[in-house]
């Protein structure tokens, strides 16, 4: 097995540091090669300083990609894919909002078969520990009302930030993908479901992280712009 764990990161000096070192320490006592790709998307802070100093950089198995400006979350998440190795493929928040354990979870499901397995918030085994504030999660509940009817149905939670991949899957989507911001995920489930591919949901652990970059109304407008133009975007596609 050798997995890529895929981390966009953008002003993430504070806490970057923390997350590879949580990674670092699962990795260590697994048998298979491994991968992180950390994405900077432009920052104006240190995340690139923090990630050179760490272990995994030292050791040779962290690879640093720098957007030259801003570009979003989903540009940078796109980009991580298709600058990767592995023979599976998972992106995670900067904040291991889901911690790195989760993985063997969802890697279950993949040996069984899936193509594309997403970790979850709002299924009855999922662990939320730390809930976000009630009117992020509101917003989040009204969102997903709309990817349902508009695009995607039978997904509890597109949003959360801990996917696993299967490598052919993951570059196929990533070379069709070209929403840039927070809505990347619900246009990667898009086209998995039209393409064909097998996907699962999967209740998770998850902490909410104060430090959260999506800004509840400039972002939430982004994204249901998004939303409305996926499948404009992708109705070639069969």
């Amino acid at each position: 097995m050798y997995l890529s764990i895929i981390i966009p990161a953008y002003n993430e000096e504070k806490r970057l540091a923390v997350t590879l070192d949580k990674i670092r320490g699962y990795l260590e006592n697994k048998n298979f090669d491994f991968e992180v790709i950390v994405v900077d998307d432009g920052s104006k802070d240190r995340t690139v300083a923090v990630s050179v100093k760490s272990l995994l950089f030292k050791e040779g198995n962290l690879k640093v990609l720098r957007n030259a400006e801003n570009r979003g979350k989903g540009f940078s998440v796109r980009q991580g894919i298709l600058n990767s190795k592995g023979e599976f493929v998972l992106f995670s928040d900067a904040d291991l909002s889901t911690p790195i354990q989760e993985l063997d979870k969802l890697y279950e499901y993949i040996k069984s078969g899936f193509d594309f397995v997403i970790g979850s918030r709002s299924l009855g085994d999922s662990d939320v520990q730390v809930r976000q504030p009630w009117v992020r999660e509101r917003m989040g509940k009204v969102f997903n009302y709309f990817v349902k009817l508009l695009l995607v149905s039978g997904f509890s939670d597109t949003q959360c930030g801990f996917k696993l991949l299967r490598r052919e899957v993951a570059y196929k989507i990533a070379s069709l993908s070209k929403i840039d911001g927070f809505c990347f995920d619900v246009e990667m489930l898009y086209l998995a479901r039209k393409l064909n591919y097998k996907v699962k949901e999967v209740g998770v652990i998850w902490l909410n992280s104060v430090q959260s970059k999506v800004r509840v109304l400039g972002s939430s407008f982004d994204m249901f712009k998004d939303l409305l133009r996926i499948k404009a975007m992708h109705k070639c596609i069969s």
